[in-house]
């Protein structure tokens, strides 16, 4: 390792990887989580592993730690919570700030966020648990026509997701969607290709990473099929047009600007078959890290390395509100 290099990690200084906590995405977050920490500590940082569900949060500062790299997925973690918690202590952090982090988590916001600024998103009806009535479900299914896709608003990694074929299925998926979140997603499927493509970088330093094509068995790219299985295929280069592959890169990081993303992220987007127009589904403000996960696989394809990519990402650790920095100015 270069001189130049040894200075890097040590300003740095001491890292907590937070990983595991609360979510129905726990075991997910241990496995990204254990990647990084591999990854920080094999070029030299000095990078602990910190699971909020077991520890006081107070206890980052208590513990002397200068930044924390966030594996953390779904609720608590990738919401805007553990980033609220880490501005009130004054330790930077990766990722999204706390408003982005807490839109992005929300589908149904975010879609609204980018109706607003006019990014296509697949048409979707809200159902709250507890609200909606027998009718409602018909009528839900109704406006978007069959199939549909039913999800809970705020989960990740498709848990909870349902592709209702037939109607005799729709409320059975609303109600299952229902004990995981108290908003219900329902939403216009797109049939065609299924591509992700993330983002590294804040403002107008933010680039795009190649897309991912993903071709899973059957066409069902659910949670098994994220993280368990080898069948399904990541397509990188994906084959797509050169000036189709572009697009969806400028849609992708118009989205994360639009929603102030900072430092990484990954968008998830639908291309019709028939118009070969895209649409975005969601943005994962925390990807996952683990052997499986498609952020790194994007990076590979330019050349950056798993460790590489852990310290690119670790460098844009920061905070929403630097109060040591304002107090210096």
């Amino acid at each position: 390792m270069s001189q130049i290099q040894d200075q890097s990690v040590a300003n740095f200084g001491r890292v907590a990887v937070l990983m595991g906590g609360q979510s129905a995405e726990r075991e997910i977050s241990l496995m990204s989580g254990r990647g990084v920490l591999g990854a920080l500590s094999g070029r030299g940082v000095d990078a602990h592993a910190f699971d909020p569900a077991e520890r006081d949060m107070g206890e980052l500062k208590a513990a002397g730690f200068d930044c924390c790299f966030i594996t953390l997925h779904g609720r608590f973690g990738e919401d805007g919570t553990v980033q609220g918690a880490l501005e009130l202590l004054g330790i930077p952090y990766t990722g999204s700030g706390v408003m982005a982090s807490s839109i992005a988590i929300d589908k149904v916001m975010t879609k609204r966020v980018l109706v607003a600024e006019g990014l296509p998103t697949p048409r979707h009806v809200l159902l709250r648990r507890g609200a909606y009535k027998p009718q409602d479900v018909a009528a839900a299914a109704a406006k978007l026509g069959l199939p549909l896709i039913v999800k809970p608003a705020r989960e990740g990694s498709s848990i909870g997701l349902t592709k209702v074929i037939h109607p005799s299925q729709m409320l059975a998926a609303v109600e299952q969607a229902g004990l995981l979140d108290a908003d219900v997603l329902c939403e216009q499927f797109i049939d065609g290709d299924e591509v992700t493509c993330p983002v590294l970088g804040t403002g107008s330093n933010a680039y795009a990473l190649p897309v991912i094509r993903i071709a899973a068995e059957d066409g069902n790219y659910d949670y098994q099929n994220k993280y368990f299985t080898d069948t399904t295929q990541y397509l990188v280069p994906c084959g797509l047009p050169a000036g189709e592959e572009k697009a969806i890169q400028e849609l992708v990081l118009q989205t994360y600007r639009t929603l102030s993303c900072r430092g990484w992220a990954r968008a998830d987007v639908m291309i019709d078959k028939l118009t070969r127009r895209p649409y975005v589904l969601e943005v994962n403000t925390s990807p996952g890290m683990t052997g499986h996960s498609l952020v790194p696989m994007s990076a590979r394809a330019v050349g950056i390395s798993y460790e590489e990519l852990c310290i690119e990402i670790l460098k844009t650790a920061a905070l929403d509100y630097d109060l040591t920095r304002r107090a210096a100015a």
